[in-house]
């Protein structure tokens, strides 16, 4: 397994990806190294419809189940690293 910090990072929810598992898959079943497998199965996306908005939501409240931190401290810094991803350039 590699270093949590050397693992590329689902360029629509931030989550590092670290074992083969993690990757999304292409329509062709190959592994997808840009997205995530809970945000892109077989060449799309698992939500299309999704907002930037409702993403970072939806992983702020996952990190606030880890984090002990304040949520508003964690909403900002969710919104600082997923603003800048590919899918919602």
């Amino acid at each position: 397994m590699k270093n949590i910090d050397d693992a590329p990072i689902c360029q629509s929810c931030s989550m590092p990806m670290n074992e083969q598992e993690d990757f999304g898959t292409n329509l062709d079943g190959n592994i997808n190294e840009e997205y995530c497998v809970y945000c892109f199965s077989a060449g799309k996306f698992v939500d299309p419809t999704i907002t930037k908005d409702e993403m970072v939501q939806q992983v702020t409240e996952f990190m606030i189940q880890s984090e002990k931190d304040e949520p508003e401290k964690v909403r900002l810094a969710v919104d600082r690293r997923i603003r800048n991803l590919r899918r919602w350039q």
